[in-house]
Formats: structure tokens, C-alpha cells, sequence
């Protein structure tokens, strides 16, 4: 895994990732000025809603009511840091997900292995009418491709439809969305310069046959934020960045091996599994009546 790039890569996305979702936000009229929240007046018309001169589905009002409602108690930048996040924890867990093919459909999400638009965009008519996708409605779908220029708002419904499938599996990560996180998914995602794209172009698929990357990105992704709050009294919403660290998988077979490993080990003296333990280390010898008292405390531990 080169930890390089990863360290490149994942500052410049969190900016990227924020700048995203904020442009997302002002085009459906919120904005922060002075440290106020702006909001543009909405009018209905019928199964739409206007919105600064632009035209949006009628259902996005519900979903800017409860984005307004949650920018007014977090926050106007702490929203968009935690949405973009939400946002770059995903596209990551996808982009490992589809590499492995631990995807139920089998086509990649993200990318393709061809090169050109992702896979799930070209069978997304397939995907709504077996079930694929469940969720993906197939006349919508049939209706953005006969349209012919509007692969960008299809993506957008593909890649929620993947979402709240994984949300069956995955709800810690893939919580089921029709709120405020679905309405601030990035736009453009098709594009070159995406943040998806950047995703899949700056990290080689080498680089992800480890699930440690994941943890990798996200310590990368709040090292700016953690220098920025580190060594300051530190507000509530800062304190993950504050405190969170990745711990690496060598380091967690360390602590089990030499813990619980060691317990089990001393308890069953005649096992020769802690030769196959790469981090065990053997206790030091002890006097009889020292090593008397271990024993009954090791008894005594695992009765418990």
C-alpha cells in the first residue's frame, strides 16, 4: 500500500468533498453570509418547487426543511464537513466493495473495468427491471435514457439505489436515505475532475486489496483538521478529529495476542498455538509463589 499517495490524496479530498456539498447546498438557495444562515425563498408549482430561478422536484422541499432545521442547530460549515464525510466515507467503502466484487450484482459502482463511464450507469435499465437495484424505479430509468442527456441524474438515482441497498447489510454506514445527505450528494460526478473520479484515478487498485486503506483515508482525511484544533480547546464537534487515530492491524494483533492470547495460553500451558502468533512475547519467569498467585487470578479471569 503507498501510504504516499493515500496522504496526498485524502486532505485534498476533504476539501474537495466540502467544496462539493456546499455548491450543492447554494443551488438550492442556502448559503452561510457573516455567519448567518441565507435561505432563498421556495415557491411551489405543482409537483415542483422553484428555488432561485431553478426548477426541483416537489419532494425536495421536505428534505431542505430538514436540512435547514439540522444547518440551524449544528452549524452552516460543521453540516457541510459532516455530510461530506458521510459522502467520502461511503464512495470509499464502494470503491473497495466493487474492486473485490463484493457487490450482489456484480457490476462496479464507481468505475469500470473498461475504462468509460461506471458499469452501473451502462446496465442501470437492466438493474431496475430484474431487481438489482431494488429501489430503482425501471420506467424512470427508461424515461433519463431515452432522454438521452441526462446520465448525470440517472447516476445520481443509481447510486442512492445502491446506497439504501447496502443500507440491509452495511445500516452503520449506508443508512437508507430520502433526507438532507441524499439532497446534498455532490453534482457532476460523471465528470473528469469529480470527486468519484479523482477517487478512482489517484489511488491505484493495487492499493486496495487491503481493508487497512480504509482506516488509512480516514486518518489522512482529518489530519489537516486535527492540526487545525490539536494543542486549542477544543469544541465538541472537533473532538473525533482531536482524538481518532487509525490503529493498524499489526498493533490490534499485538494487544490480543499479548492479552487475551496470553490468558488463554497460560491456561492451556500444553497448546503450542502462540507459535503461530508473529507479535506474542513471552512473559517473564516468575518465582514459584509469585506465579502461584498469577495462576489463581488467570483461573479467576477466565471463570468470569
Amino acid at each position: 500500500m503507498n501510504k504516499a499517495k493515500l496522504k496526498a490524496y485524502a486532505p485534498q479530498a476533504r476539501k474537495d468533498f466540502i467544496a462539493a456539498v456546499t455548491a450543492r447546498a447554494h443551488q438550492i438557495g442556502l448559503a452561510e453570509n457573516n455567519g448567518q444562515l441565507a435561505i432563498a425563498p421556495a415557491e411551489n408549482s405543482g409537483d415542483y418547487v422553484i428555488i432561485a430561478g431553478q426548477s426541483w422536484p416537489a419532494k425536495i422541499s421536505r428534505q431542505r426543511a430538514n436540512l435547514i432545521a439540522r444547518i440551524e442547530k449544528e452549524g452552516f460549515t460543521q453540516t457541510m464537513e459532516a455530510v461530506a464525510y458521510t459522502w467520502f466515507n461511503r464512495f470509499a467503502a464502494l470503491r473497495y466493495m466493487e474492486i473485490h466484487d463484493y457487490l450482489s450484482h456484480g457490476y462496479r459502482a464507481l468505475s469500470s473495468r473498461e475504462g468509460g463511464l461506471p458499469e452501473i450507469l451502462n446496465v442501470a435499465t437492466e438493474l431496475a427491471q430484474n431487481g438489482g437495484l431494488p429501489g430503482l424505479n425501471a420506467q424512470r430509468v427508461i424515461d433519463l435514457k431515452l432522454a438521452g442527456d441526462k446520465d448525470g441524474e440517472l447516476y445520481r438515482l443509481t447510486l442512492i439505489a445502491q446506497c439504501n441497498a447496502l443500507s440491509k447489510v452495511m445500516p452503520f454506514l449506508f443508512e437508507r436515505i430520502d433526507n438532507e445527505t441524499e439532497l446534498l450528494l455532490p453534482d457532476n460526478l460523471l465528470l473528469t475532475d469529480s470527486v468519484i473520479s479523482k477517487l478512482v484515478e489517484a489511488i491505484p487498485e493495487q492499493d486496495w486489496q487491503e481493508v487497512e486503506i480504509v482506516g488509512w483515508l480516514y486518518q489522512f482525511y482529518i489530519s489537516e483538521k486535527k492540526d487545525q484544533v490539536i494543542g486549542k480547546v477544543v469544541k465538541s464537534e472537533d473532538i473525533p478529529a482531536a482524538t481518532q487515530l487509525f490503529t493498524p492491524n499489526w498493533i490490534v494483533k499485538y494487544l490480543v495476542q499479548n492479552s487475551v492470547g496470553r490468558l488463554w495460553t497460560m491456561a492451556n500451558p500444553a497448546s503450542d498455538l502462540k507459535n503461530q502468533w508473529k507479535y506474542y512475547i513471552e512473559p517473564a519467569e516468575q518465582t514459584p509463589e509469585v506465579q502461584a498467585q498469577l495462576d489463581l487470578l488467570i483461573n479467576k479471569r477466565i471463570s468470569e
